[in-house]
């Protein structure tokens, strides 16, 4: 497999070359370079932000010459740009391989990308295991600025806030992101600074069900079955015009569990009140065995069940930098008009 490597990436290099073009026309320099599951080699990713090409592997550890070759292929096609490997093949997709005292200092300087004109901070290694900004969430967010100006928004499981930010800098009225994590709000923080913004978005540090069930109405109990929940902001009744809903694969916590494959209704019904009449919902599933027909299926139960039944659904693909020859992509994202 090694040995058709660079043959591989010139391919998907090629395959690219309008979208780049686009792109670049667009103030973006943020995108999938690789994407080996449908590109010749699974488990292999390499995506550009601005001067930063991060190289991550998680089926299996790529082999040093693996490597030697991905950092020849991209040193004559990107020779400006600084190659960070990330070995997350280890269970839960944490970073295994050390780097050397020139790579490390490298993987942890801050750096600034852009997309459709945001600028975002990012950097190769930090304290979590993701990147700070999800590339194949480019679309949606692409959508949210084109529709948003003028509106409010809530960015449930907003990570480093930028749905909220890329909608702030559209002209939305009011945006609300809310993360558990305070070192993600803080990269959000950060990824406001820079940026020149109409409208500074709120951030709440909180569960996002404390959140949404304060929001939609529902109401969040102090305890529960005799159980005192740990302290949460207390906030009023409020609906908004979108409402983003991007929830990790399963999360349990003492105000709820989130499973995307078993009970996504559990996060949508409150997520659906909360979006007011006549506005907009964005959901995502990121597990790839959920079929999305099956899915909108359920959503629609759901809220038909809620009494706020879907006027239109359509989804939003992944541009083409995450290819899907059976246009089944992992990443399911649905806009519903309710």
């Amino acid at each position: 497999m090694s040995a058709s490597l660079p043959g591989l990436l010139a391919a998907a290099r090629d395959a690219r070359s309008d979208l780049l073009s686009r792109l670049h026309s667009e103030q973006t320099d943020s995108y999938r370079l690789f994407h080996g599951s449908v590109e010749g080699m699974p488990g292999l990713t390499v995506d550009r932000y601005g001067d930063l090409l991060l190289v991550q592997s998680f089926h299996r550890s790529l082999a040093a010459g693996e490597v030697a070759e991905l950092e020849a292929f991209y040193a004559d096609a990107l020779p400006d740009l600084v190659l960070l490997y990330n070995d997350r093949s280890q269970p839960n997709s944490r970073i295994r391989n050390p780097l050397t005292t020139e790579q490390e200092v490298a993987a942890r300087l801050p750096r600034q990308a852009r997309e459709l004109g945001v600028n975002y901070r990012i950097q190769a290694r930090h304290e979590g295991q993701d990147p700070w900004l999800f590339l194949d969430l480019r679309a949606s967010r692409r959508r949210v600025m084109a529709e948003v100006a003028g509106k409010s928004l809530l960015n449930l499981f907003a990570y480093t806030c930028g749905v909220g930010i890329a909608a702030a800098k559209a002209g939305a009225r009011f945006v609300v992101n809310v993360d558990f994590a305070e070192s993600s709000l803080r990269v959000g923080n950060e990824n406001i600074r820079l940026n020149d913004l109409p409208t500074r978005p709120r951030r709440v540090h909180s569960d996002v069900f404390a959140t949404l069930r304060q929001f939609s109405g529902l109401g969040q109990p102090q305890r529960v079955r005799g159980k005192r929940l740990p302290p949460f902001p207390k906030l009023e009744l409020q609906q908004f015009d979108w409402v983003f809903l991007d929830p990790p694969r399963y999360a349990k916590s003492p105000f709820g569990v989130v499973d995307l494959v078993n009970d996504y209704p559990a996060l949508f019904k409150p997520a659906l009140l909360a979006t007011a009449e006549g506005g907009t919902l964005i959901c995502c599933n990121n597990v790839a065995e959920v079929d999305r027909d099956a899915w909108l299926d359920q959503l629609r139960r759901s809220a038909r069940k809620a009494g706020r039944p879907i006027r239109e659904a359509e989804w939003i693909e992944p541009e083409a930098d995450f290819p899907s020859p059976d246009g089944k992509p992992p990443l399911k994202t649905a806009l519903l008009r309710v």
